[in-house]
């Protein structure tokens, strides 16, 4: 991996107008959602190069308090974003478009960045006792090709890994082509399904090609990144106390007992309590459902007192350790997934603000519960009265 090194803060352009304070603005009248059975524009959700330019300006603007690195680069070369701000001593990492047609969760980072590096006594408070750590479109090369997947052939895998030449690719590298996308002529990997529990793991022949109830490998460099990412944190403040990963789900889904299209969808399960289970029971001292189940209350109270209608409780029961929620929930972090409703590709302009900021609620849920402390003195038990999504009939 190449070095990191710190963006200077010269030759910036001016932010969009839409960097504003999300916490604190009007509640919009109607709940958030996506018009049905189009294909719409996706223009005015930020790309590569325009994501390097807005961390810099905000770098900026705040004088120090927001400081940009590189942390590593993606298959393709693409500069991979850290945003660190904060001293406090709880720490909470946050990561968006793992999968790169999921974007609206890099424009809440961005907001929420924006705010933290003001001079407003309630940022000032929230970075005196929280350190934010972003991974703001972690996939780019996924990004720029507006599709789920990363910009990686498996033969690109064996000239890094020579242990793996003669073994059979990854479940879940995408090679198919349809309408939509072509990964036939530029395959590419699910990025989300190639973390491992074990933060020391060499790929090995004999864990191939495996399985969703596995542990993935860290095969791809975007993995890679934000593996060491964690480590490092670890290093520093002992452990990573919070995890978010902001994903896309498709359009259609309900709250249960209702005909009301989802919003978006939260969890904090996926995997079995190592309790329960020797598969995972050497992890058993580190995992903390309880405290993945006080985040995820605190994110669904927070988007009901702004009146933001429909968050239900994505599928519980799952057993996914290759992905970074499984992996960093083995590992001791409270774990919280956002679904937002839509990919790219049926997501229009109208809805995106509205979107937007239903993901930033969400996030200052956990950042303010955490901040003040508000976040311990929840019952988990509440989580399980989250509604929970089902699929339109």
């Amino acid at each position: 991996m190449k070095k990191k090194k710190v963006i200077s803060t010269l030759g910036v352009i001016a932010l969009s107008a839409s960097l504003v304070t999300p916490v604190f603005a009007q509640q919009p009248e109607t709940s958030p959602g996506t018009p049905d059975e189009q294909v719409l524009s996706v223009e005015g959700f930020t790309n590569h190069e325009q994501l390097g330019k807005k961390l810099q300006q905000i770098a900026k603007s705040s004088q120090g308090k927001v400081q940009v690195e590189v942390a590593g680069y993606s298959n393709r070369g693409r500069e991979i974003y850290k945003a660190t701000v904060g001293q406090g001593d709880k720490v909470i990492l946050l990561e968006s478009e793992i999968h790169g047609n999921e974007p609206t969760g890099t424009e809440a980072i961005l907001n929420i960045l924006q705010f933290l590096g003001t001079n407003s006594p309630e940022a000032q408070k929230i970075r005196e006792e929280v350190t934010i750590v972003a991974l703001p479109k972690m996939n780019p090369d996924a990004s720029e090709l507006s599709r789920r997947g990363n910009d990686l052939t498996w033969a690109e895998v064996v000239e890094d890994f020579p242990q793996l030449a003669g073994v059979r690719p990854t479940w879940n590298y995408y090679t198919y082509q349809n309408q939509t996308f072509d990964y036939a002529s530029q395959p590419g990997f699910d990025v989300n399904r190639d973390f491992n529990p074990n933060l020391d793991y060499v790929p090995q022949p004999q864990d191939f090609p495996g399985n969703s109830s596995q542990p993935g490998w860290y095969i791809t460099p975007e993995s890679q990144v934000v593996r060491d990412v964690y480590k490092d944190l670890q290093a520093e403040f002992g452990k990573v106390d919070v995890f978010v990963d902001l994903h896309h789900q498709a359009p259609y889904y309900e709250v249960e007992g209702t005909d009301d299209l989802v919003t978006f969808s939260i969890s904090g399960q996926f995997v079995p309590d190592p309790s329960t289970t020797e598969k995972y029971a050497e992890y058993a001292d580190t995992y903390d459902f309880d405290f993945s189940r006080q985040l995820n209350v605190a994110v669904f109270d927070a988007l009901q007192e702004k009146g933001n209608a429909n968050i239900s409780l994505y599928p519980q029961g799952l057993d996914l350790p290759g992905t970074a929620l499984g992996t960093f929930a083995l590992n001791g972090s409270g774990a919280v997934l956002f679904e937002v409703r839509g990919q790219t590709q049926s997501m229009g302009q109208k809805k995106k603000g509205e979107l937007v900021k239903a993901v930033e609620r969400g996030l200052y849920g956990i950042i303010n519960g955490v901040s003040d402390g508000t976040v311990y003195d929840i019952n988990p038990e509440e989580y399980e009265s989250i509604p929970l999504t089902k699929g339109r009939q």
